[in-house]
C-alpha cells in the first residue's frame, strides 16, 4: 500500500508540475520570486495524495468513500433528488451548520477560519503557480488587467474599490483567519474540557502556524504601506518559512480533515437517500389515504427507539466486521441504552455498592 501510495503521490505531483508549466504559458508568467511556494505546493499536493490512498486503503475509510462517493455520483439520485447533493455540500462543507449545534461562538470561529483560508488559497495558489498575473499598460498603474492562464480576464482601476479588494484580499484573509484562529487558540488554553485531552502538535500547532502566517502577511503590507519598505525583506523571509512549513504540515497533521470531509457529504447524502427510498417504497406498499410514513429507520434492540437509517447502520455493522469487531451487534443499540447498560455493569461487576 505504500508503494501505491507512493506512486499515486508522485503522479499528482507531476501532474500539477504539468499543470505550473501550461498554465504560466511555459513559465513565462512564472514568477521566480515564488519558487519555494510553488516547490511546497507541489510536495503538498504529493502528501495528499498519499496520506489519501493510504487512508481510503482502511476498511472503514474505504466503504465510507465507496458508498459516499456512490450515492454522490449515483444518476437515480440526481434524478430523484437533483437539489440533495448542492444542499449537502452547502450545509456540511459550506456553512457547517453541524457546528452550530454545539455552540454558536465555535461556530462562527469555524467559519472565519474555514472562508479565510478559501479565500488565502484563491488566491495564494493561482498567483504561485504563474495562473494569475496583472499587466499594467503604464507599468505602474492605475489601470490593471487581470489574466488567466495568460488571457484577459477584467480590466479595473488600482485606486478603486475593485481594486482595494483585489491588491488586499490576502489581508482580509488574514485577519479573518486571526479572529477565528485566535478563539480556538484562546479556547485551548483556558478551556478546562479543551486542555484536557489536546496535544501540542496536533491542537495546539495548527492554530500556531495559521496565526503567525497571518500576522506575517499583515506585517508585510505594513512594512510597504507604513515604513515605505523597512524591513521587508526580513519579514518576507520569515512569512515564506511559515506558509512553506504550514503546507508541509497539512497533510500529515489535524489539516487533514479538510480532505477527508467531502467524504463525510456523500455518506451524508446516503443515508438521506437510503431514508427517502424507504419512504417511497413503504409509501407505495401503504392505502390510499394513510398517513405519510417515515423512512427506513433501525430501531434500537433494547428501547425501540429509532438509531439511523437502515443502510447506514447495516453499513457500520458491515464496516466492524471488516475490523474484525466481534461486538457489531451493538451497533443497533442507541448510545442511551450503551449508556445505561455500561452503568450497570460497572455498578454489578466492578465497584459494587457504589
Amino acid at each position: 500500500m505504500k508503494r501505491k501510495a507512493t506512486g499515486v503521490g508522485i503522479g499528482a505531483a507531476v501532474l500539477l508540475c504539468a499543470a505550473i508549466y501550461l498554465g504560466s504559458r511555459g513559465l513565462r508568467n512564472f514568477d521566480s520570486a515564488l519558487v519555494p511556494y510553488a516547490v511546497a505546493t507541489i510536495f503538498l499536493t504529493f502528501g495528499i495524495a498519499y496520506r489519501y490512498t493510504v487512508w481510503v486503503s482502511e476498511p472503514a475509510a474505504k466503504r465510507l468513500f465507496v458508498k459516499g462517493w456512490g450515492a454522490a455520483l449515483s444518476w437515480r439520485n440526481f434524478r430523484r433528488a437533483p437539489t440533495a447533493l448542492p444542499r449537502m455540500a452547502a450545509t456540511y462543507l459550506g456553512f457547517q451548520k453541524f457546528l452550530g449545534a454545539r455552540s454558536h461562538a465555535r461556530w462562527a470561529a469555524h467559519q472565519l477560519m474555514f472562508w479565510g483560508c478559501l479565500l488565502a488559497a484563491a488566491i495564494t495558489f493561482p498567483l504561485t503557480w504563474g495562473w494569475f498575473t496583472f499587466t499594467s499598460p503604464t507599468g505602474s498603474g492605475p489601470g490593471y488587467t487581470m489574466n488567466i492562464w495568460g488571457f484577459p480576464l477584467v480590466t479595473f482601476d488600482g485606486l478603486s474599490v475593485l481594486g482595494w479588494l483585489t491588491f488586499h484580499g490576502l489581508d482580509i484573509a488574514a485577519v479573518l483567519v486571526i479572529a477565528g484562529a485566535g478563539y480556538f487558540l484562546r479556547r485551548r488554553l483556558t478551556d478546562r474540557e479543551a486542555i484536557t485531552g489536546q496535544r501540542f502538535g496536533y491542537d495546539l500547532m495548527p492554530l500556531l502556524a495559521l496565526i503567525v502566517v497571518s500576522v506575517t502577511g499583515l506585517l508585510l503590507t505594513f512594512s510597504s504601506v507604513l515604513l515605505h519598505g523597512g524591513g521587508y525583506e526580513f519579514l518576507a523571509i520569515l512569512h515564506m518559512v511559515s506558509v512553506v512549513f504550514t503546507l508541509l504540515y497539512l497533510p500529515f497533521g489535524k489539516f487533514f480533515h479538510i480532505v477527508q470531509r467531502p467524504a463525510a457529504v456523500g455518506m451524508q447524502l446516503f443515508k438521506y437517500t437510503a431514508l427517502a427510498r424507504g419512504v417511497r417504497e413503504r409509501s407505495d406498499r401503504a392505502p390510499r389515504g394513510a398517513p405519510e410514513i417515515a423512512g427506513e429507520l433501525k430501531g434500537c434492540r433494547v428501547c425501540g427507539e429509532p438509531i439511523d437509517s437502515a443502510a447506514y447502520v447495516a453499513n457500520l455493522r458491515e464496516t466492524m466486521r471488516d475490523l474484525h469487531l466481534g461486538f457489531d451487534e451493538w451497533a443497533e443499540t442507541c448510545p442511551r441504552c450503551k449508556r445505561r447498560q455500561r452503568g450497570r455493569a460497572y455498578l454489578s461487576d466492578v465497584k459494587r455498592g457504589f
